[in-house]
């Protein structure tokens, strides 16, 4: 008992010394009075934001401004235990889970006494799957010089030939017209006299040497811009030179006419739609010539999905399903050009050039 008691009289000895710690001399307090700030607001930047894409272009990237009266520091949570300090208020993030999600952002403003107070907010975020390592092959251009003659060939000639629709340019394989630099494939239609032809440009197949079937295909790229302009990143069935077209069939996964120029078109041909061909979808990109975008297709036995930036605008899902409507059953190879007019529309008399740029191509399967 006397242990116990002598152990209660030590303890409320500190426990007083602990609390007179806190007065001076006089007996006032000595610990300020709390300060907490106030008037917090925050605000999001999401890079790439415009109009059309409102959920930015795909980086995953957003700029944060925080202010608050009376706020020494600034605490940005982001979630997944990321967190940032900032004693201005901005911060720059980026987030890397891909998709298009919704976000929350918090934020805590602290005083010099160390109290806060916080807020938050909520935003859609596209973010772009940039892991390659994830796509079942994938030609992502990070080299320099030529096309990689393991994955393309370099058709020369005109549409004349059989492939075309009467347009005016002569495909060929010269570096003015297509070659691979700064990590992206570069095709550029020029006006220059060739073999009878008033325009250069360059058509690229991987016919025989990469084929597949089924999967999702990304393809991000920049678009040439000029009336007469005819960019397409598109696919033919395998079976082309046996059967000949449109009974291979043909799926177009962008195509673009510099006469509408923010018009992106997503198509299917086949026996019983080709020519002026009703299976096919639109979408407007203001940008097409100065972003890049990401345009797909997602393909299995039963229908073909169209996306701008992972967007869906077109799905083409024949019902009932027959070899006429559905020739998409088997390999196809990709083929990416751009062409100069054609029998349906003029070219700017003033054109001199203009180049599509391809960042990578992904097969997802």
């Amino acid at each position: 008992m006397k242990y116990i008691i002598t152990t209660i009289c030590t303890l409320l000895i500190l426990m007083s010394c602990s609390s007179d710690s806190s007065n001076d001399e006089n007996g006032q307090s000595n610990t300020p009075d709390p300060i907490y700030p106030s008037d917090l607001t925050l605000d999001i930047t999401i890079v790439g934001e415009s109009s059309d894409f409102p959920n930015g272009d795909g980086s995953g990237e957003i700029i944060c401004f925080a202010s608050a009266t009376d706020a020494i520091n600034y605490e940005f949570r982001f979630g997944a235990g990321n967190v940032i300090e900032s004693q201005n208020g901005q911060v720059e993030f980026s987030f890397s889970e891909p998709g298009l999600q919704s976000r929350t952002i918090y934020v805590y403003a602290y005083s010099v006494t160390g109290h806060y107070i916080s807020t938050s907010i909520s935003f859609d975020l596209y973010v772009d799957d940039q892991d390659q390592s994830a796509a079942t092959w994938s030609e992502e251009f990070n080299y320099t010089g030529s096309i990689n003659g393991n994955i393309w060939t370099a058709e020369i000639g005109n549409g004349n030939n059989g492939w075309g629709n009467g347009e005016s340019q002569f495909y060929t394989a010269d570096p003015e017209n297509v070659r691979v630099e700064d990590g992206v494939l570069k095709i550029t239609a020029k006006r220059e006299n060739l073999a009878g032809y008033n325009f250069t440009s360059s058509r690229i197949i991987s016919k025989d040497k990469y084929e597949f079937k089924y999967g999702r295909v990304d393809i991000k790229a920049k678009l040439p811009t000029g009336v007469g302009t005819w960019p397409a990143l598109w696919m033919l069935g395998a079976n082309f030179s046996e059967v000949g077209w449109p009974e291979c069939g043909e799926i177009d996964i962008m195509e673009h006419w510099g006469h509408d120029p923010t018009v992106i078109a997503g198509s299917i041909h086949t026996p019983m739609s080709h020519g002026d061909t009703w299976t096919d979808g639109h979408t407007i990109v203001n940008d097409y010539d100065q972003e890049f975008h990401i345009y797909s297709i997602d393909w299995n036995q039963n229908r073909i999905q169209f996306f701008v930036d992972d967007v869906l605008y077109y799905t083409y899902n024949p019902n009932p399903k027959n070899d006429e409507n559905w020739p998409f059953d088997q390999d196809a190879f990709f083929i990416l050009n751009v062409a100069m007019g054609g029998h349906w529309f003029d070219i700017d008399p003033n054109f001199i050039e203009s180049t599509m740029e391809v960042d990578y191509i992904r097969v997802y399967q």
